[in-house]
């Protein structure tokens, strides 16, 4: 490649590299397997060693990868809220702390070869006899707990290396995980312990079969599943989550302990979970045998491994050997390659989606795959089915790597029969019949008929409702029913449901409409810039609607503003200019922003500062005990900004106590001995806002 050729494809490696670091870290939601992932950082790291004048520090080939929204000053709270979902997190009410010592990532490897050449380096680096410690890698989240005096102190996650979240309170509820160690075993007073949060095979289809019965979407994988229960708010639900535990690095430096292997053996004793199927080999032969075999038995283990860790096993030559930027020289990753089945495609369904994108889904013959059944993969787009020249009744090998939605990677020619034909891309919509269209520039083929798709305007409800929108407690099902019975068509429909028009709905009794009810009303108080990325505008995003709102400040300003200064805003470019502009000119849309707005929906940036919203509180001395449906410091600034009072205590002056679940007896008695009204959550909702 020519010198501008090399400078461009390591900046477009870069930039994707990052993008999949925060779908991974940050949100939890990979769109791609580690295997892909693992072959453009080898790109990016091999054109670095080339051509050293293009490495930057913010490259990804230089830092860990982080699960932080924002790095806080040390030991402050970071953001208010925080969600459990599939595609991701928003963050946590969880404090941020420097990690003692740096938590670097491993490098890795799908080639022996590869780790003939790290067995060479270590030789090269000690004239001692050297061997390796040989363990599973376990497919969950990074932790860092340490101990004081035999007690756990402080659990922090990986977060960007330096910076981790303080998850301690629910780590506690970790059953594997002791609080406080065997008494008289020999541990030091002081260490730190690294290791893995995972959520085993049964734990995760258990909850995963739950969330599908509460109409949410299930997590992508264990992974996922893990790293998602671990930054829940409440410690009381982590523990219903069913993860476990391993632990694999000790830092303890005052420990008379020459080998890692002996230091296992000890946190073992000291009551710490260590992983059983730990080995010594004495060369990289034993090693590659001790892969061979798990490359196989792995798949018989009740939890997600995707790999195996050596590690040099004294400790001096590992202190000798050092540390590169991300990590150590003493120790890498053997990644397995992702398993492949090789089955029948039956035939091509074309799904269309919420910007009307039309995506082609294989129909198999079930095929066992990564110890689940599979039936259906995606073929992405018409290019890649032409790219596979698919055929129906071929047969293809469809690959799950990192447990993520199952693709077809290649065909079979050789079982190619001459009954098989070309699957055809439609022409028309699937749904609604109208002509599909394809820009140049992109991939995806699209109904442009955004409006009136039934299959689209449903999408529109489902990505208004969600929890990154207007956080509405109703799910994919419900919107299905609402919209075939006709109660909803435009999304201020949803404003308009009554108790009785819900209670027609399937499985549905006064429980689910009073949370139905509520949630919707507390949508009533969602910020401008959530609302303006619920509405559903093409190319706008959450990061684009914060940008968007910031900019110019109520939706009047968005609708009359012009090309140009659309252009001047942060992140906005050519295309989401074009897409805002062709949006508000079209007077269905505005009508749908009028009906939004006459149902009391926030279309103006607030001000933080206590900015009075109403006086329905007005002279009302309101105590709050127990959780609610939105944090409690979310609960105390909505009750100031209608005017109340927040109480830190009952007295005879407070006007009611807002009981949540799981109040405090001792209060709910004080307030019955006081003569002091207790309400609801929706009861005090309703005298802020009567429905």
């Amino acid at each position: 490649m020519r010198d501008t050729e090399i400078k461009k494809r390591i900046s477009f490696l870069k930039e994707e590299l990052s993008r999949h670091n925060y779908n991974y870290y940050t949100l939890n939601n990979p769109v791609i397997s580690d295997y892909e992932y693992d072959i453009m950082m080898h790109e990016l790291i091999s054109l670095e060693k080339e051509h050293p004048e293009y490495v930057t520090l913010d490259s990804p080939s230089q830092r860990v990868g982080s699960d932080l929204f924002s790095v806080a000053e040390t030991g402050k709270d970071v953001a208010p809220k925080e969600t459990d979902s599939p595609s991701g997190l928003l963050p946590g009410s969880f404090k941020q702390y420097a990690h003692k010592y740096p938590m670097l990532s491993l490098g890795n490897t799908y080639d022996p070869m590869e780790l003939y050449a790290f067995n060479d380096r270590i030789i090269k680096s000690s004239d001692k006899k050297i061997n390796y410690v040989c363990e599973l890698k376990f497919d969950g989240t990074a932790i860092c707990l340490t101990y004081k005096n035999g007690e756990l102190e402080r659990a922090l996650t990986r977060g960007d290396g330096t910076v981790g979240d303080d998850v301690t309170e629910n780590v506690k509820k970790i059953f594997s995980i002791p609080k406080t160690l065997i008494e008289g075993s020999g541990y030091p007073y002081e260490f730190e312990i690294r290791g893995e949060i995972y959520m085993p095979y049964k734990a995760f289809d258990e909850l995963n079969y739950q969330r599908e019965l509460n109409e949410e979407q299930p997590f992508a994988n264990p992974r996922n599943a893990a790293a998602g229960s671990l930054k829940l708010q409440d410690p009381e639900e982590v523990k219903k989550r069913g993860l476990e535990c391993v632990l694999y690095h000790i830092i303890a430096p005052d420990l008379n302990i020459h080998t890692h292997y002996e230091l296992l053996e000890a946190a073992k004793s000291w009551g710490l979970p260590i992983s059983e199927y730990a080995r010594i080999n004495n060369d990289i032969a034993g090693v590659l045998e001790y892969i061979q075999v798990w490359d196989t038995k792995r798949k018989t283990l009740p939890f997600a491994t995707d790999g195996i860790v050596i590690k040099v096993n004294q400790l001096d030559l590992q202190k000798s050997l050092g540390f590169t930027a991300k990590s150590p020289r003493w120790a890498t990753a053997y990644k397995f390659k992702p398993e492949e089945a090789l089955t029948k495609l039956c035939s091509v369904d074309y799904q269309v989606g919420r910007t009307g994108a039309i995506t082609p889904v294989a129909n198999l013959e079930p095929v066992l795959l990564s110890g689940t059944m599979v039936k259906r993969a995606s073929l992405h787009n018409a290019e890649q089915m032409n790219l596979l020249d698919i055929h129906i009744g071929d047969y293809v090998y469809v690959e799950k790597g990192g447990e993520i939605i199952p693709k077809i990677t290649r065909v079979d020619l050789e079982k190619r029969d001459l009954e098989s034909h070309r699957a055809t891309f439609p022409e028309y919509c699937p749904d609604c019949g109208t002509k599909l269209v394809k820009d140049e520039d992109e991939a995806k083929t699209f109904c442009p008929n955004s409006d009136f798709c039934p299959t689209q305007r449903k999408g529109k409800f489902i990505h208004f409702i969600g929890r990154k929108a207007m956080d509405i407690n109703a799910g994919e099902a419900t919107i299905d029913q609402l919209y075939s019975k006709g109660y909803i068509r435009e999304l201020s429909d949803l404003y308009k449901l009554t108790p009785e028009i819900l209670l027609t709905l399937d499985k549905w009794k006064e429980k689910s409409v009073k949370n139905f009810l509520l949630s919707l009303n507390n949508s009533r108080n969602v910020p401008f810039q959530r609302v303006l990325f619920a509405i559903g505008i093409r190319f706008i995003g959450e990061t684009t609607a914060k940008s968007l709102a910031n900019k110019f400040n109520n939706i009047d300003a968005l609708i009359h503003t012009t090309r140009e200064e659309l252009l001047e805003t942060d992140e906005v470019g050519e295309k989401l200019a074009d897409s805002i502009i062709e949006y508000f000119s079209d007077p269905k849309h505005i009508k749908i922003i009028e009906e939004l707005k006459a149902a009391r929906l926030q279309f103006e940036v607030k001000e933080q500062n206590n900015k009075i919203i109403s006086e329905s509180l007005l002279n009302k001395v309101i105590m709050i005990t127990g959780t609610f449906s939105i944090p409690r410091d979310d609960m105390k600034a909505l009750i100031e900004a209608h005017s109340g009072k927040v109480a830190a205590s009952l007295s005879k002056n407070t006007t009611y106590l807002v009981a949540g679940e799981k109040s405090g007896d001792s209060k709910l008695a004080k307030a019955e001995k006081l003569g002091i009204p207790v309400i609801s959550e929706s009861d005090l909702i309703n005298i802020i806002n009567p429905l």
